[in-house]
């Protein structure tokens, strides 16, 4: 049947956001199971080819107000963002391997999508490198200014991270795809999209999936980073404590 597009927008909202399948959709729409799949598919595409209207670093005018956010929440300065990964399973024993940063205000401001499997997300959990532009925690803090950084790195990304878990939770469909790989990418952008265009415009999420933060607690050993350090990234990292903490 010919849709309008508000038609095949309230067909592709309740998709998005429920963990159910096209022919239960369809039942509450009033629309055949297939007819579900052909707008979710072409909703997808069209949300999906808006992605760098709506995910974008933040620009020059932007940065001071991001980096006094990131501050105000952990006292880390000269931040623009914090780095997060996840996956979203699809069909067989595949995912999609997810990277995201995003900003003090749960907002996503860059995202990488690659296709991998099950047995690869088990055995390689991608740590990430100390560079002069990706600055890790220390992997044992010997002094009091290391350790009250590890401190104020952990509060940033404990306050900010959770923009992977509201992802989730509001666009349920995320937690399994029963679609090929283009078309579960495609389906990805568009939540990353529309997540970006609720948390602008404040749009809360229901109770009943409302996570909220969880109280800072220092980790004993931050395991999620390798050791690779290179000689740019020390140096930046040595600044940063020496003038701030």
């Amino acid at each position: 049947p010919n849709l309008s597009v508000e038609q095949q927008v309230l067909i592709g909202l309740p998709f998005y956001a429920s963990v159910t399948f096209y022919q239960v959709v369809g039942d509450n729409i009033g629309v055949d199971k297939s007819t579900v799949s052909d707008v979710v598919k072409a909703v997808s595409i069209a949300l999906a080819s808006l992605v760098n209207q709506f995910v974008s670093f933040p620009n020059d005018v932007q940065i001071a107000q991001t980096m006094h956010k990131f501050f105000t929440l952990g006292n880390m300065p000269n931040t623009i963002g914090v780095i997060d990964c996840t996956h979203v399973h699809i069909q067989g024993r595949r995912s999609i391997n997810i990277q995201l940063v995003g900003d003090a205000d749960l907002n996503i401001t860059n995202c990488v999508l690659g296709i991998g499997t099950l047995a690869e997300l088990h055995t390689n959990t991608h740590p990430h490198v100390l560079l002069s532009w990706l600055i890790t925690l220390f992997l044992a803090a010997s002094t009091p200014a290391q350790a009250r950084f590890n401190i104020a790195h952990c509060k940033t990304r404990c306050a900010t991270e959770r923009f992977n878990g509201v992802l989730k939770r509001r666009f349920a469909c995320l937690n399994y795809l029963q679609v090929e790989p283009q078309g579960a990418c495609n389906i990805i952008l568009a939540c990353i999209v529309l997540h970006n265009i609720f948390t602008r415009h404040n749009v809360p999420l229901c109770d009943d999936v409302y996570d909220p933060p969880e109280p800072f607690e220092e980790p004993d050993q931050p395991l999620a980073f390798c050791q690779n350090e290179g000689l740019s990234g020390r140096i930046v990292r040595d600044a940063i404590v020496r003038h701030y903490f």
